[in-house]
């Protein structure tokens, strides 16, 4: 057995005992080098029917995004190579890429992963196996580095998220063209993967090399070591932001709201993470930093008081207590009567008692 096959099953294995040992997995597969070398390595586990003594069957499903011309025979082959590993079942899912004004690489995924779930959710499977590597994650997390994106961007791709495993991602790409050799594959090589066109194409074709020749080998390796250190990281800030977000989220029929005062006493850290959740708990998406920075100026109470537009068709703006008495007509002005009259020293209810309030608004091609 050639090494490097040796440590690919190591590498599927570990994942796969991490999940808990699923019975059923699904190996998602393009035909590329890399999802093929993962295809052939968990192949050996549906021969053997056990992992670590634990049973286990093994399927596939393959994705015809029908981006490029002759997608479908490509799609065709790689399922019958995948039949003769000995895979089962093989499912083929044709998918059609909606525009989702995040590009196509985006749109392409969501649909991949769409169709891989319900492929999973049909056949039962606890696992869906993704062939991405450590040149994968190194790439991911340069392109981070370029847009100015955060510690959960830099952190790049997780090992495991919900039914999702990557196992290869202590693999180099070399190493899964070696596996191919190794077990006489001819995997299909994706055009996209060196069309400058797309930002990750350029990272790996381009970017890569040069720093590889300028600051030596081992890059891609400590860009990946980069990533694993602040998953973890992130990971804890996580954790904390979800329980502050918990503990000061107010729920109404149209949105949420967060008590200002103690918004603005969180650390950055955490007060930009709560502003994320908010925004994405009303249905919208990631804000970027710079439109992270526009909401949480809001609760400094110079300028505007908003509304400011976030990702996903989202209005955040601050609510002053005066403003909410003023919605309640005589009570607003019952409960500004007890303001006046009360005791020198005693602070106004007013002064930072304000509201953070984050609804969603139909663009008007959704409005009915």
């Amino acid at each position: 057995m050639a090494p490097v096959v040796g440590k690919a099953r190591n590498q599927l294995r570990d994942a796969l005992a991490s999940a808990g040992y699923p019975e059923s997995v699904l190996v998602a597969c393009s035909g590329g080098p890399d999802s093929l070398a993962l295809a052939a390595v968990a192949a050996y586990f549906a021969r053997r029917g056990k992992v670590d003594g634990h049973p286990v069957s093994v399927g596939a499903v393959v994705v015809d995004h029908q981006l490029q011309p002759g997608s479908a025979g490509v799609a065709a082959r790689t399922v019958a190579v995948l039949e003769e590993l000995g895979l089962s079942p093989v499912h083929l899912r044709t998918v059609e890429v909606a525009a989702t004004g995040f590009g196509p690489e985006a749109a392409a995924r969501d649909a991949r992963h769409a169709a891989l779930e319900a492929a999973a959710d049909e056949l039962g499977c606890g696992a869906i196996l993704l062939g991405h590597t450590l040149d994968d994650q190194a790439e991911q997390v340069l392109l981070g580095l370029a847009r100015g994106s955060g510690t959960r961007s830099l952190a790049g791709m997780r090992p495991a998220r919900g039914r999702l495993l990557r196992p290869f991602l202590g693999l180099r790409r070399a190493e899964t063209l070696e596996i191919c050799a190794v077990e006489e594959l001819d995997p299909w090589h994706d055009p996209h993967n060196t069309d400058p066109a797309f930002a990750r194409s350029r990272t790996r074709v381009e970017v890569m090399p040069v720093l590889e020749e300028k600051l030596g080998p081992g890059v891609a390796e400590s860009l990946a070591r980069t990533a694993a250190i602040l998953q973890q990281d992130a990971d804890f800030l996580d954790e904390l932001a979800a329980d502050r977000y918990t503990a000061l989220v107010h729920r109404t029929h149209d949105g949420v709201w967060l008590p200002e005062a103690e918004v603005r006493e969180l650390p950055p850290a955490l007060r930009f993470r709560v502003i994320a959740k908010a925004a994405a708990d009303v249905g919208g998406q990631q804000p970027g930093y710079g439109r992270l920075q526009a909401a949480e100026a809001l609760l400094r109470r110079q300028g505007s008081a908003g509304p400011v537009q976030l990702p996903g068709n989202v209005a955040v703006y601050r609510l002053s207590l005066a403003v909410q008495e003023k919605e309640k007509g005589k009570e607003q002005e019952k409960r500004a009567r007890e303001q006046q009259a009360a005791p020198p020293g005693v602070p106004r209810e007013g002064d930072g008692c304000g509201k953070l309030v984050f609804r969603h608004h139909k663009t008007p091609q959704h409005q009915p």
